[in-house]
Formats: structure tokens, sequence, C-alpha cells
């Protein structure tokens, strides 16, 4: 008889595969809504030089786990050259499928390179709010410019989504989101507003958790205002996961990882390749904008060991010094095998002027000083060096060009070189790093990440003192990242500012200024 987890992960993966493969759909019904239907918004996602994937849900009532029925319902999507809608460019149909919670993932194709569009969804008389997309450019062509944001790790009670806001304002091309896009738990104090749901389990809990947060006005604003790249970290699902283990070691952890990536599916712009058989969910891939920017877009979470000297009787994440061996063992991987493999032939493959590793947390080292030596975090790249230098090989070996390491999940702005030995401060410097921090979820206090600073030479910048984004600007010969900061954001009007501002020049690895 198979065990425990072997038969939880046979059932997962006939779960998930009858998600990806869904039963034929009925023939859809009239479109009738007791109330206004698009009430989570709009969005887009990864651009390609003649296509976009458009996204929105039916949602009457955001928190009716029965949606608007039990039967799928034709909506129709519209792209147009003007906000007006008087030069539509293209247009088609799409089903909102019951069994996917009434989401609506698009696929668009058929327009030109390197350009903006507006979009909208149209159902039983309504009209969704307007959103803007571009495609990316094509090779050589209108591809000197990039502007990119960068977030993450956004906790509904911790604070107002301001940034976005501020994010939305700025217009950016293209927007990357590593991770934590909910929070599964809430917490005791300190709360500006209070999840309806506390730590679900089950894919009706996850879809209520995944509709609080997006009828928030300023994440539809920033989801409405550019395509986004997404991946996930933990917070998704459940605090410090890894692969098939929760941070509780429950028995069932794999029945709920099912339900969480089905509802973060059927909540963000994702292309329906990511579903694949046996309940992956392919999140990793390359983005190309023109041959100025190879984006590749990393996961962390679904493939990777189980981290190294957990606290007794539990999984996730632990503080350790020198004395867990464990930390160091060969083959503890973070990426998996395959994901590895991939990103040794997406670097070795790339022509492109830039090539952005787009992942969930800070890669260089940051240790704490204690009496027995560095203490490292075992959640993070800290927890898995030998995978870290495998990256960083494959980095060298690839000779792409331009590597930048952008990442988030740690609640705080770093800006730091990344060198060959990364424990090595006078190796080869052979990228740059900018971490940034959360729009939300509180930081580290000032006393750690000053300890941090000052034990990691490489790292120019650590901050956590202030919540907001990244907003890179890449040219041909030069790459720029403004630090932005919103003053709290427990006040929903609060301003932004730039806390620092440092580039990386085209042909010289590191930070620059």
């Amino acid at each position: 008889m198979p065990d425990r987890r072997v038969f939880l992960q046979r059932a997962f993966a006939v779960a998930a595969t009858a998600f990806v493969f869904p039963r034929l759909a009925r023939a859809a019904a009239p479109a009738k809504f007791s109330a206004y239907p698009f009430t989570l918004g709009v969005a887009s996602g990864s651009p390609v030089a003649d296509g976009i994937l458009l996204w929105t849900r039916l949602a009457p009532d955001p928190f009716d786990a029965e949606g608007p029925g039990r039967d799928d319902i034709e909506v129709r999507w519209e792209v147009a050259q003007d906000e007006k809608f008087s030069r539509i460019v293209r247009r088609g149909t799409a089903l909102a499928v019951a069994d996917r919670a009434h989401a609506v993932h698009a696929e668009v194709d058929g327009l030109e390179p390197g350009r903006w569009y507006h979009y909208r969804f149209l159902a039983g008389g309504e009209a969704s709010a307007t959103g803007r997309t571009r495609t990316a450019p094509a090779p050589g062509r209108d591809d000197d410019r990039l502007r990119l944001a960068l977030a993450s790790c956004q906790h509904y009670e911790q604070g107002w989504f301001v940034a976005h806001r501020h994010l939305a304002a700025e217009s950016p091309d293209l927007v990357a989101f590593v991770g934590d896009y909910i929070y599964e738990r809430s917490r005791k104090g300190g709360r500006v507003r209070t999840h309806r749901l506390d730590n679900p389990r089950t894919l009706v809990g996850y879809r209520l958790h995944y509709a609080q947060y997006k009828t928030d006005p300023d994440l539809q604003a920033a989801h409405a205002c550019a395509p986004w790249l997404c991946t996930w970290d933990d917070h998704e699902v459940a605090n410090d996961y890894a692969n098939d283990r929760g941070q509780d070691l429950d028995p069932a952890f794999l029945e709920r990882r099912a339900a969480a990536y089905r509802a973060y599916f059927e909540h963000l712009p994702l292309r329906p390749s990511v579903l694949r058989e046996g309940g992956e969910y392919r999140l990793y891939g390359a983005h190309a904008w023109g041959s100025l920017v190879n984006l590749l877009v990393l996961d962390d979470r679904q493939y990777r060991a189980h981290q190294a000297c957990p606290r007794a009787g539990r999984g996730g994440s632990n503080v350790v010094g020198p004395s867990c061996t464990e930390l160091a063992r060969p083959g503890r991987t973070l990426l998996g095998e395959a994901q590895e493999r991939w990103l040794d032939g997406a670097l070795a493959g790339s022509k492109a002027r830039w090539n952005l590793l787009v992942q969930q947390t800070l890669l260089v080292p940051a240790g704490t000083p204690s009496p027995e030596g560095l203490k490292h975090w075992t959640d993070g790249w800290d927890g898995y060096p030998w995978a870290r230098r495998r990256l960083l090989d494959s980095l060298a070996r690839s000779r792409a060009a331009n590597p930048v390491v952008l990442g988030g999940d740690v609640h705080a702005n770093y800006v730091a070189d990344v060198h060959a030995d990364p424990e090595d401060p006078a190796s080869p410097i052979v990228a740059a790093e900018f971490c940034g921090t959360s729009i939300t979820s509180e930081g580290t206090s000032a006393k750690r990440v000053a300890a941090i600073r000052a034990a990691n030479p490489h790292i120019h910048f650590a901050d956590a003192s202030r919540r907001g984004y990244v907003a890179i600007d890449a040219g041909r010969d030069r790459l720029e990242a403004r630090l932005r900061v919103v003053d709290s954001v427990h006040q929903p009007d609060s301003p932004v500012s730039t806390a620092a501002t440092f580039h990386v020049e085209a042909g010289r690895p590191g930070i620059a200024g």
C-alpha cells in the first residue's frame, strides 16, 4: 500500500489534471447578472510581439462562493487603438467557465509589436473597466527602452495599497510581481483592515481571499495600467512551504496546495499553457522585450528541497549557524533539476543586451554575526548555497550579457554586487542585484538590517523602514533603478518619493552608482 504522501501526490495530480483538461463546456447560458459583474477589475499579462493575455472574472458578488451560477457564460472582449474604442483592431469571445470561478483568460494575437492598446470585456449588457496594455517590441524595432516596475509582498491587513496607485501613475511598460500576492494568515495588531477569512485551506476559501484583495481599487489600477509578469512565493499557499511540505507538517498539505495553485491561476493574467499534466504549474519561462531585455522568470517554491535544520517537529525556515551541516549538502536544490536545465539553456541562448533574473528573494549572502559565526535564514538563497553556486556557475558559463538579479520577499530594499564566489568578496563581480521592498508587508528591524549590511560588504544599500516598489529604466547602455517608497501605508493618501537611485553600465557588471 502506498504511504500517505504518495497517495496525496497521486490525488493532487488527478485533481490538477482535471483542472487542466476540464470537461467539455456546456453551451453558454445567456448572461443575466444580479449586479455589476466586473467587480474584480481587468488585467493583462505575458506580452509577446503580436499578442497579449487578457483576464477578468465575473463576480457580481465577490464574496458569494457560488458566483453567478453553475452555467458557463460567454464574454466578449475588444482591443482598440484608442480609449473610446472607436478604432477596434481585434474582438472575440471567451467562455467564463463555472468550474474555473467564471474567470476569463483570453489569448489575443494578430496585434502589432511594441504598441499600446486599450481593452475591455462585455457581458450581460455591462462593460468592464478599460485596461491599458502593450505588446512586446520586435527585435531591433522600437526596442531601445524598457520601463519596468518590480513589486511584491502585499499583506492586505498591514496597509493600504497606495504604492500600487503611484506605480500605476508612472505608466510602466511592464510590471513584474515576484510573489506573496496574498497572505493566508491574519495578524493580531496594527491592522488598517481585516481579512474576511483567516488561513484558507480549500478552493472556496482561497477564492474568497483573492476576491477580497482584488476588490482593492489601487491594485486594480496597477493591473489595468500595463501587462504583468507573475510568479509566486510562499504566502499564496502557506508560510515557508517547500515543494510538498508545509511548515506545520500537515499530512494533507498537497490537497491544500492544489486548491491554492488553482485559485492563483484563476485570479492572475497567466496563459493557460502554464497548466501541465501531473499537477505542475509551469510559471518559469523567458519573456523577450525585443533584443533589449530577456526577462527570465523563475519559480523557487514548487520544486525546492525542504529547508535545512528546521525546528523540532516543524517544517519551514530557521536561522542557523555553522553547526547546521545539512545547509551545504550537495544536491539541495531551490529550482529543481528541470528548471535548472531550462535556465542553463535560456542563459546560453540569450542574445539580449540585458538579462534580468526575475525571481522571488535576495540572492546574495545576508548572514548576521553571532558568537559561533554568521547565521543564515534557511528559507532564502542563504539556505541553499549549493543551488546558488550552480546558478552563478551557469551564469558564468553562459556569458549572457549584462545580468541583473531582481527579487523581493524580504520586505526591504537591498542593492548589491553579485560575486562569482558568493562567499569571497575578492572574487569577480558577475551581476548586480536589486531586491525590492514590500507593497505593504512589515519590514525587518532596523538593527537587524544594519547588522546584515555591516557583515556583508557586497551590499551597497539596505533599508527595511519603508514600503514601495522599484522603478527600473533599461536602455542600451545603462539600467537605472529608483527605489520608490511611500511615507506610510497606514495613510491611503501617502505621497511617494525616491529613497535612492542606482545604475548599472552595460559591459560593466555590478553597481556603478
